[in-house]
């Protein structure tokens, strides 16, 4: 790598490794919200993206029912849940193999007929019909499963560093195509199946993927940079992979000071529910503090991670019974941190606003060009405003 690129490298792992020592956990809570970029990839549905609410609600349809629920809502809670899961099973790995790669592959597209391993050529961009306008012709069929053979030996060694390693696998990964459907949405998953697995990112997965969505004109000439047509180790294949690497370590860094942004005012929430409990409790004419181990204090702790609760939730998570789970959401309504939506005949659900607006916040705001709503609106669809 050329020295400047080597720098923006390790400008990159000092942003992800100072992400790790944050003094709360919350990226880790919120993390599978982060992951509804993957999701959502293919589950507009006439542009528009489903909110963080409704796609909290549709999780929580999971386990529980809840009526009125969207299609693509549905579709992208189902895909955060197969996202996350094959991701942490492929990072527990000994070694990852291609079978790995194809179930993750299996999981996230429903029609057989364009599940595993391609059996045709294939293209990206210009016509149906014909490869001659395309802007990228992947290898042969016949060589795909050599190739995919490569990229595994690859992954599960450790050559390069955590973000060089994960920049050429999904750069790789994007080339050789390998499938006929759902390339994008494996490709940025193994993105955080690397960084995983080498230990840069633990509980927190770095939204890399919406950065490199909004920088998607330095995306495709850094991917187009990488697939060098020659002999690789001549100076142009070089220039090529230097620039896909660093357009790579850009967006992580990027992503790893949204991810900041994120933690500190989700930390800031956290001090501001605090001074409203302590509030409310002393207008009830109660002086102690909550109890560490109460229902109330256990659904704070973990509401980052679960802005939409039901009673049933609750009991679920926490271990407490019917009754101290009520009452711990009746107080928290009370003291206004929660609000309550219907979600089918006599049964409701606590929402917490305060964390889905954040999570909408942050997301329209890594939309923007500038990262910034302020000074430039959203390049793609996102959730709209909250109104509050």
């Amino acid at each position: 790598m050329s020295p400047e690129t080597d720098a923006t490298v390790a400008s990159a792992e000092r942003a992800v490794l100072a992400l790790n020592r944050s003094a709360h956990k919350d990226l880790g809570l919120v993390a599978r919200f982060l992951l509804r970029s993957e999701a959502i990839a293919s589950s507009y549905i006439e542009g528009i993206a489903p909110s963080p609410r409704n796609v909290a609600l549709a999780e929580l349809g999971q386990d529980e029912e809840v009526r009125g629920l969207s299609e693509a809502a549905q579709e992208v809670a189902r895909n955060m849940t197969i996202v996350r899961e094959a991701s942490d099973s492929m990072a527990g790995e000994e070694i990852v193999s291609v079978a790995d790669v194809e179930r993750l592959q299996r999981t996230l597209v429903a029609v057989p007929d364009l599940q595993g391993i391609r059996g045709m050529q294939n293209w990206i961009g210009g016509s149906a019909y014909h490869p001659l306008e395309a802007a990228h012709v992947p290898p042969a069929p016949e060589d795909v499963p050599e190739l995919l053979d490569d990229l595994v030996r690859y992954m599960n060694g450790a050559a390069h560093s955590p973000i060089i390693q994960a920049a050429l696998v999904h750069a790789q990964f994007e080339t050789i195509h390998p499938f006929p459907d759902g390339n994008g949405r494996v490709g940025r998953a193994l993105i955080h199946t690397v960084l995983t697995r080498r230990g840069l990112t633990a509980d927190a997965i770095l939204p890399v993927s919406l950065v490199l969505a909004t920088l998607h004109e330095r995306y495709i000439e850094g991917l187009t940079a990488f697939r060098w047509d020659g002999t690789a180790n001549v100076p142009e294949a070089q220039v090529g992979l230097d620039a896909w690497i660093r357009v790579f370590a850009e967006a992580v860094t990027i992503a790893a000071q949204q991810a900041a942004k994120l933690e500190q005012r989700l930390g800031e929430l956290r001090s501001d529910w605090e001074a409203t409990v302590t509030t409310g409790r002393q207008r009830d004419g109660k002086v102690r503090a909550t109890r560490r181990d109460s229902a109330l204090s256990m659904i704070l702790d973990a509401l980052p991670g679960t802005p939409v609760l039901t009673t049933a939730t609750v009991t679920r998570m926490h271990g407490v019974n019917t009754t101290a789970a009520q009452n711990a959401l009746q107080q928290l309504t009370d003291y206004g941190l929660l609000e309550t939506l219907s979600i089918g005949r006599n049964r409701r659900a606590y929402v917490s606003l305060d964390v889905l607006d954040l999570i909408t916040m942050g997301e329209r705001a890594m939309a923007s060009k500038d990262f910034d709503t302020a000074v430039s609106l959203p390049s793609r669809p996102v959730p709209v405003r909250p109104a509050r």
